[in-house]
């Protein structure tokens, strides 16, 4: 009897100790996004990394880093093929460098009318398996993206369509946005973010492109222009979520499915919160006198138009952004967004 009442709390120990250890994670993923933990998509970011955790009953862990903590934000997917981190959640745009075809999963400039329509195509158009082969190429796995509407511009002055655009100088990021915009008449100019008060207050430029209408009233920007574009129309982008492919084919296909759910959450919620938080901006702003300009169909046409056609021209740069840019015209023909 004696002997017995000492093993058995002696055993109870022992699970105690195994039951421990076994809290620690089996897996482990290392990220990097370029918001800030402040910000609504931060906050849905870490609603995410919670619901990954929470799901996978701690075998997997997520160590997220904020605001490009680690590496400048176009450094991140290398830093993530490379091994430095395992995964990049900032934009496939930033890659473009490495194959044009990256323009077409971070941005289809005048293509999409919504989020939906985006997300659309990414599952059920084909193009999630396409853009894929794209980044396998570069030892990463996409596992999905997410888009919280349109950009809106910010002006100095009245641009309610294509005929204002011309003579119309503003900020603009590089790439396909300065083909379009120069191609319609506007003068657009490459200048970082923080440069863009001084330049509006000096009149260096007359507007500028920048996120989209509850971001730009988060920085103040509507504090000084007096116009802006709402709903959007000329630029939607993606946040992707990528993850070195190794570390990707390492997981168990249950902790994979995991994060694919975690993360579609996490994308539609954030579709949802700035569809609210950009309609409470234009609300707040059209109060305070901001006017806004909804561009008519035709103008809207005329920009996806002249977009196109920029597409074609991007498209034949490789052969990996003539099939993502087939496939977008494709999928849009069947929407009706864009005609034979």
């Amino acid at each position: 009897m004696f002997r017995n009442a000492l093993t058995i709390p002696a055993a109870a120990i022992l699970l105690g100790g195994v039951s421990s250890a076994a809290l620690a994670a089996d897996y482990k993923l290392s990220i990097q996004n370029h918001n800030s933990p402040e910000s609504p998509t931060g906050q849905l970011i870490a609603q995410f990394v919670d619901d990954v955790e929470t799901m996978a009953n701690g075998r997997l862990e997520i160590e997220m880093f904020y605001s490009s903590s680690v590496v400048p934000s176009v450094e991140t997917f290398d830093a993530a093929a490379s091994g430095i981190l395992d995964g990049d959640m900032t934009g496939g745009a930033y890659q473009t460098g490495k194959n044009p075809a990256f323009q077409f999963v971070g941005d289809v400039m005048g293509g999409y009318e919504t989020p939906w329509q985006f997300y659309a195509w990414l599952y059920y158009g084909g193009g999630k398996e396409k853009a894929n082969d794209l980044y396998n190429q570069f030892g990463m796995e996409l596992i999905g993206w997410n888009v919280y509407g349109h950009e809106s511009l910010a002006s100095m002055k009245p641009i309610d369509g294509v005929e204002a655009l011309k003579g119309w100088k503003f900020r603009s990021p590089p790439g396909m946005e300065t083909e379009i915009f120069a191609e319609l008449g506007a003068s657009p100019v490459v200048m970082d973010f923080t440069e863009v008060f001084t330049a509006l207050e000096t009149g260096i430029v007359d507007g500028a492109d920048h996120s989209g209408l509850a971001n730009g009233v988060s920085i103040g920007l509507y504090d000084i222009a007096t116009h802006s574009t709402f709903p959007g129309f000329h630029s939607m982008p993606a946040d992707h979520l990528a993850i070195n492919k190794a570390k990707w084919d390492a997981l168990p296909e249950d902790l994979q499915r995991i994060v694919e759910v975690a993360l579609q959450k996490m994308s539609f919620q954030i579709a949802m919160r700035f569809e609210v938080e950009n309609q409470k901006a234009y609300v707040a702003l059209s109060e305070k006198g901001v006017q806004f300009s909804d561009w008519s169909a035709e103008d809207r046409a005329k920009f996806r138009e002249v977009a196109q056609a920029t597409w074609q021209r991007w498209a034949e740069k490789t052969p990996e952004t003539r099939e993502l840019v087939d496939s977008h015209i494709g999928f849009m023909t069947e929407l009706g967004l864009l005609t034979e």
